[in-house]
């Protein structure tokens, strides 16, 4: 068999969830570590939950949230830091590549129901291809997957020969495909669609390297899901929808396993459009006994 249909999760809520305050995480303290190094006097600047209004991060990719904290404790507006925006991601990364594991799973933990799910479609490779989509720096993402257990269980795709020329040192061995916040940035931080906008375009990304890798072996995709919790993470999916390539049907899972209730991820998501959008919101996410048949595949 060849791989037709392409699963992306994002991290945050979905995979894992926080167990402390914001700033515990050592991903959470990374932002201010990374703008104090690149843009400020070398000290770390005042946290990111300190420093925006929630609707500012929460569900927003890495890159904008790093913009943003810039102007707000530095004043320094995007035309000055986003040029420096992969340095910031690379210190970003840096902060947190020498901790070990129990030090980067400081905070947060891994959701029900995440590891049994990930095991079934471990056997499933020949036909489904496994990857992340997150804001996450692709570094971090790769760090934070190894602490949690998600890593061994050999679930998600290999990365692209493009993922390999970012070399992230410590986890180039644990690369898997996807899209991360790493990949792109919009740099607009004044206009908050971008949070959702953003993440679209790193659904694109994901979806151009699974065919860059399966085309090649003869296979087609037509079916991509999106698995996320956030609404950032429906409207993503529904933004990617309309632009996904002829023979495509969208499906998102939205899983209310993070800050966000069901019935607006429902709202959010609006109608079906039956082989082109296809959500389905379940309570309980991946500990969800319908959680493959809501993402459109069997469960044998």
């Amino acid at each position: 068999m060849t791989v037709s249909s392409l699963i992306t999760f994002d991290v945050d809520g979905t995979l894992v969830h926080r167990t402390g305050k914001a700033d515990i995480t050592v991903h959470a303290q990374a932002f201010a570590h990374a703008v104090g190094v690149v843009l400020g006097d070398g000290g770390d600047v005042t946290p990111v939950s300190e420093s925006l209004p929630r609707n500012k991060f929460h569900g927003s990719t890495d890159g904008l949230i790093l913009l943003r904290l810039a102007r707000a404790t530095l004043g320094i507006e995007p035309n000055e830091s986003f040029p420096k925006l992969d340095a910031m991601m690379d210190v970003m990364y840096q902060f947190i590549s020498n901790m070990d594991d129990e030090e980067v799973t400081k905070g947060i933990s891994i959701l029900p129901g995440v590891l049994d799910v990930l095991s079934i479609l471990a056997t499933r490779r020949d036909s489904i291809a496994c990857g992340l989509v997150t804001g996450n720096v692709e570094g971090i993402a790769r760090r934070k997957m190894k602490a949690v257990g998600v890593t061994a269980i050999n679930a998600l795709a290999p990365p692209s020969k493009e993922q390999l020329e970012r070399k992230w040192p410590g986890v180039d061995h644990l690369g898997f495909l996807g899209g991360f916040g790493s990949d792109y940035c919009s740099g607009n931080i004044d206009n908050d669609e971008r949070n959702y906008l953003d993440r679209a375009e790193q659904i694109s990304i994901a979806v151009r390297r699974c065919q860059n890798i399966h085309l090649d072996r003869g296979g087609k995709l037509n079916r991509v899901v999106h698995v996320g919790d956030a609404p950032a993470d429906v409207l993503a999916a529904k933004a990617y929808s309309r632009v996904a390539p002829d023979g495509i049907c969208v499906g998102f899972v939205g899983v209310a396993t993070g800050s966000y209730p069901a019935d607006l991820l429902e709202e959010l998501a609006g109608k079906p459009c039956r082989g082109r959008w296809e959500p389905v919101i379940l309570e309980k996410g991946m500990a969800d006994p319908t959680f493959l048949s809501a993402c459109g595949f069997d469960a044998d």
